[in-house]
């Protein structure tokens, strides 16, 4: 039985220690994963649609799926464990006969949130999840009123 899910987008993504903090959620809840600099970069490029010079990481898994037939349908972070957020990559393909078939992978929760707008796929977290997170609009809230935005990212 599938657990039920509540969709969520990526509200933004903020310079914290050595990373980035990726704040996630909807107008009832957002919550924060925090993520490497290199994830945390891409994501900000993919949500800021900022052209790069050459293909990164992410662009190459774009590629490769598009090559093979293969699209990132939806993303669920699906568990939370000692402060660790695990995730599942939906991807449908198509064979050369036209078969369709949906695979689950699992995944880092940034990776997964990457490709997802990467490709324009939605993003949902599972209510299991989503009851146990804390709620961390008023974080958000303050830091959008009180930072300026960081290097390549827009005013929204």
């Amino acid at each position: 039985m599938a657990k039920p899910v509540i969709e969520a987008q990526v509200r933004a993504v903020l310079p914290f220690n050595n990373g980035r903090a990726v704040f996630i959620g909807n107008d009832e809840k957002v919550f924060v994963i925090y993520v490497d600099e290199s994830v945390g970069s891409a994501i900000s490029m993919f949500i800021n649609k900022t052209p790069k010079e050459r293909p990164l990481t992410h662009d190459l898994m774009g590629h490769l799926m598009k090559a093979l037939g293969a699209k990132v349908e939806r993303v669920i972070i699906n568990d939370l464990k000692s402060e660790t957020y695990f995730a599942r990559l939906i991807i449908s393909a198509e064979n050369e006969l036209f078969e369709k078939k949906l695979i689950e992978l699992d995944g880092r929760p940034s990776d997964c949130l990457a490709l997802a707008i990467q490709q324009g796929a939605p993003i949902y977290v599972s209510r299991e999840v989503w009851d146990e997170v804390e709620d961390r609009s008023d974080v958000l809230k303050q830091l959008e009123e009180n930072e300026p935005p960081a290097e390549g990212e827009s005013e929204e």
